[in-house]
């Protein structure tokens, strides 16, 4: 039991498990966002937001790729709707709390010869064994 208590307490686990359980809501909240707001915003626009009535046929063969239709829609809104409201909002607010910081001091550099990443303090070049200055 200890080694399991170990391995549930490890902190990758318990961060994804906590993803996971944010994700799973989020989910339910974007899905009622694009339910509420955008596909009756598409129905006023183009009249229905359902394509699933969409299908043709070979050879008597029924192809219904209106529900694939609808589900790249949905996929294309619900990812929107994540970028424009989420992303963005995020990004602008982490870019705001970075803004006074200093980046750190660098701690490779490249060899003039090869082009590969090597140490600071390196004299030689680990990759091309040329003198690095």
């Amino acid at each position: 039991m200890k080694g399991f208590r170990t391995f549930i307490m490890r902190g990758n686990v318990v961060d994804l498990a906590v993803g996971v359980v944010i994700g799973t809501v989020f989910g339910a909240v974007v899905k009622g966002l694009v339910d509420s707001l955008i596909n009756p915003f598409i129905a006023l626009l183009f009249g229905k937001p359902d394509f699933s009535k969409i299908k043709f046929d070979i050879a008597g063969t029924e192809f219904p790729i209106g529900n694939f239709i609808t589900a790249l829609v949905m996929f294309l809104l619900t990812s929107a709707a994540i970028y424009f409201f989420v992303v963005l909002p995020l990004n602008a607010f982490t870019a705001r709390l970075k803004r006074g910081e200093v980046p750190p001091d660098p701690t490779t550099k490249k060899c003039p010869e090869c082009l590969s990443e090597i140490p600071i303090a390196a004299h030689k070049c680990a990759f091309c064994t040329s003198v690095v200055a």
